[in-house]
């Protein structure tokens, strides 16, 4: 199934509760296949409606326990098991499901509609109320041709320029909510809808010997692997030739080894990862098909992948996975991809900035304040203006994920609906709130946890898939792995100059020795020397041309680019957010 979409409407309905009659039904569901839409299957006597995206890696398990306690089924599908574990447990089943889901369960006989998100967001859920109803999709497309006269959300596009993408719960339509990972809605009628929390990705760190913590995470990753194939015939996975997907690859062999592998990159020197995965492939004894992929097409399938995206995503790696997605649609229709080890595990280098800003902690509150306000004062782009400012500003005031495109002083420059009170401070402050005693590497990978990998990371993996009919299983984002993971103290995951350094240990029973100390690459771009040479043309065309004068100051986006052309100042990131909104633009709102 490729999603669903549905329309409740809030009338309150009259029939006796021993029969329901399908006439006077408020709900329509319709699940999406690749060619047409179907109504879902009922179930339990026409009591319950289930509508399923993704697939439940527990089925069998919860299956064999409703069965253990009288239950029989009809038939073999996964929504049969979450209609019969909904009648036995509640909305306490939801606890008990591992897996990547968007799923909406109507209860014909209270008149309730449930509507639940995986822990993590590897599947998207959108929603729209109004008085007369409740629109709601697995894509936020369908709901705009729905209901096709929604307002730009002013504030969801501020938060955009700094974070590169929309943050959960926003989206760029003031009408439409995304559902944060982990959660689940009651809509029970007339009453007015509920929202509820059923995960909390919270770190936990438990002492323990290294060996100990090793054995956890090669038992964790080996199932979870096992789980996430389920006897797929034939599977593929993306390999970059780092640790995260040479160990996915591993242990994926293991299980199915007629296993390929899929990576692309670009010509430039630096910016391509194809040689170390086709050595790594070569190593682990898997196939390696590959492709390299030239700036023009990267530019002329933007406007295609900003329509499968439907939010604007500032992330130049989305283009590679889109290529990486076709190359591996021409083999298999189930990839697997490392996508979440480095939140779990502490794989990004800014999780190591503690150590790096050590030497602010021992500075007097008045000489921090003196040296901060130095900092302010330094032009941008000038050496040390960046060291100084972490420095001397407090975690929970500067960092607000793994990008950081716009600070606020810059947004006021440029974007002619501004707010003050828009500040993107409003995102963190409450999960800062929640880890505020934690270690600043867990604060970290928290927030990230919860803004920058369904933000970003999730989202284009979903919708640059999907463009190509495939489906992506990532093994790490697994309830499993990551309560072995949310025990791993912060010593075992960072050094001095290594991250994710128990997870690398972990790796060396499975991957060759070279691969579990290389540096990640992760789908680099080459956008900073393209934008003064190949694209630049086709971004100041884009620029001139489109009809976001009333939101922009377009003045000050074309001298963004100018500078960085001219090799002034690196803008790269700042001119490609403005660009990827401008696209975004050009097809939603001016509908070229």
């Amino acid at each position: 199934m490729s999603g669903f979409y549905g329309v409740l409407k809030k009338n309150e309905l009259e029939h006796s509760e021993e029969e329901i009659d399908d006439k006077d039904n408020p709900l329509q569901l319709f699940c999406l296949t690749e060619n047409n839409q179907i109504e879902p299957r009922s179930f339990m006597e026409s009591r319950f409606q289930v509508a399923l995206y993704g697939d439940l890696y527990n089925e069998r398990t919860l299956r064999a326990t409703l069965e253990n306690k009288g239950y029989q089924f009809e038939g073999d599908t996964a929504e049969e098991v979450l209609a019969t574990l909904f009648l036995e447990s509640g909305k306490e089943a939801f606890k008990l499901l591992r897996g990547m889901y968007a799923f909406v369960i109507w209860d014909a006989k209270d008149e309730t509609l449930y509507a639940v998100r995986d822990p993590f967001g590897i599947k998207p859920f959108y929603y729209m109320e109004t008085d007369e109803e409740i629109i709601f999709s697995t894509e936020k497309q369908i709901i705009t041709e729905l209901s096709p006269n929604l307002t730009l959300h002013e504030e969801a596009l501020q938060h955009y320029f700094s974070f590169q993408y929309v943050p959960t719960p926003m989206t760029l339509a003031k009408e439409i909510t995304s559902l944060e990972p982990g959660h689940f809605f009651i809509k029970q009628l007339p009453n007015p809808l509920q929202k509820h929390a059923y995960f909390q990705a919270n770190f936990v760190p438990v002492d323990g010997n290294e060996q100990q913590i090793i054995n956890r995470i090669q038992e964790v990753m080996i199932d979870s692997v096992k789980a996430h194939i389920q006897g797929e015939a034939a599977v593929g996975s993306l390999l970059s030739g780092g640790i995260d997907s040479s160990l996915i690859v591993a242990l994926a062999k293991d299980v199915n080894p007629a296993i390929k592998t899929f990576s692309v990159g670009f010509e430039e020197e630096g910016y391509t990862e194809v040689p170390i995965a086709q050595q790594t492939a070569l190593e682990l004894g898997v196939e390696n098909i590959s492709y390299i992929i030239k700036p023009q097409e990267y530019v002329d399938i933007l406007p295609t992948i900003v329509r499968y995206l439907g939010e604007p995503l500032a992330d130049p790696s989305c283009v590679p996975l889109y290529f990486a997605a076709k190359l591996a649609s021409e083999h298999t229709k189930v990839v697997l991809s490392g996508e979440g080890a480095d939140e779990l595990f502490g794989g990004y280098n800014i999780y190591r900035e503690y150590q790096s800003l050590k030497f602010f902690h021992h500075l007097s509150p008045a000489l921090l304040n003196g040296l901060h306000k130095l900092s302010r004062v330094i032009p941008i782009g000038w050496v040390g203006k960046s060291f100084l400012e972490r420095g001397t500003t407090p975690l929970n005031e500067r960092y607000i994920g793994n990008a950081k495109i716009f600070e606020e002083k810059e947004k006021q420059l440029f974007l002619k609906t501004y707010h003050p009170s828009n500040r993107y401070r409003n995102i963190t402050e409450d999960l800062f709130q929640r880890v505020h005693d934690e270690h600043p590497t867990h604060q970290m990978q928290y927030v990230d946890i919860h803004t920058w990998l369904p933000g970003d990371i999730l989202l284009k993996a979903e919708h640059m898939t999907k463009a190509h009919g495939i489906e992506l299983r990532t093994p790490f984002l697994d309830k499993e792995v990551f309560d072995v993971a949310s025990k791993i103290p912060v010593a075992y995951k960072i050094a001095d100059k290594q991250t994710k350094v128990i997870l690398r240990k972990a790796a060396m029973d499975f991957v060759p020795s070279d691969v579990v100390n290389r540096k990640k690459l992760g789908f680099p771009v080459p956008i900073r020397s393209w934008l003064k040479n190949e694209l630049y043309d086709w971004a100041y065309e884009t620029m001139q041309e489109s009809e976001t004068d009333c939101l922009l100051d377009k003045a000050y986006c074309l001298k963004l680019l100018t500078d960085h052309a001219k090799g002034s100042r690196d803008n790269a990131r700042r001119v490609w957010t403005i660009l990827m909104f401008m696209l975004w633009h050009q097809i939603f709102i001016e509908n070229e």
